[in-house]
């Protein structure tokens, strides 16, 4: 490995029985393309932790949330976990246990600046959440969570506006509000090795509104996809701007 896993297992706060665990949810795809005699069926790096681990986390965050917030609306709810799960977020928390320099990257990502990329991090760390889960259960998984994602949610910005981090949830809010049907999300385009591909995704809203964007994992493509989409709206004036979306969307840019 880049590094010895011991200083990870101390920052999480958690030690692996099984290591293999461990090491899988920080191999990216590429590294396992490049070693020899690996193949590309999924089965040696962390993609399959990672779909695990999205899943056990939006789980972790939301009992969190409503139970320190009892009281609280779904909507606002809703907002306060699309922020926690958020990549920005989640390449934070990444970032705190210095996670980049634990992954098991090919040398084109490497040369790339793979280490702190976005995507990356927070893929890693979702992969992370259900290795740990799989090796030591839900209770250590909520423990982990707790203490690297959430942290103290009494500290978490309540009454003001959360940062919008998740786009698609906004756009389907706006569907809503409108009467629209959902927003609908499709791969119009692959490119590139398939170590290393580009998705481009496409979001439909209704007849007259879509919107378009390319990245290397076709989560994030569907993110970048709905705030194009939501930008369009804001420049035709179909979003009040007593939601301050146009200001969110700049400062997220």
């Amino acid at each position: 490995m880049h590094a010895e896993a011991d200083g990870l297992e101390e920052a999480a706060g958690y030690r692996f029985q099984n290591r293999d665990l461990l090491f899988r949810a920080l191999t990216h795809k590429s590294h396992v393309h490049e070693t020899a005699g690996a193949g590309d069926d999924g089965t040696g790096d962390n993609e399959q932790l990672e779909f695990l681990g999205d899943s056990i986390l939006g789980f972790l965050v939301s009992d969190s949330l409503v139970r320190h917030y009892p009281g609280l609306s779904e909507g606002r709810l809703s907002k306060m976990r699309a922020f926690l799960v958020s990549a920005s977020h989640l390449r934070g928390a990444a970032q705190k246990l210095d996670l980049g320099k634990y992954l098991l990257l090919g040398r084109g990502e490497e040369l790339s600046g793979g280490r702190d990329k976005r995507a990356l991090l927070a893929d890693a760390l979702e992969a992370l959440i259900a290795a740990i889960y799989l090796d030591g259960g839900m209770a250590a998984a909520q423990r982990f969570v707790g203490g690297h994602v959430v942290g103290d949610p009494a500290l978490l910005p309540e009454g003001a506006a959360m940062p919008l981090t998740d786009f698609k949830s906004a756009l389907q809010e706006f569907a809503q509000a409108r009467r629209l049907p959902q927003p609908r999300y499709a791969i119009v385009k692959e490119r590139g090795p398939e170590h290393a591909k580009t998705f481009t995704v496409e979001v439909r809203v209704g007849r007259e509104w879509n919107g378009q964007a390319e990245d290397y994992s076709k989560k994030s493509a569907g993110q970048k996809a709905a705030r194009n989409l939501l930008e369009k709206l804001v420049a035709a004036g179909e979003l009040p701007e007593s939601e301050d979306l146009s200001q969110d969307l700049q400062d997220s840019g």
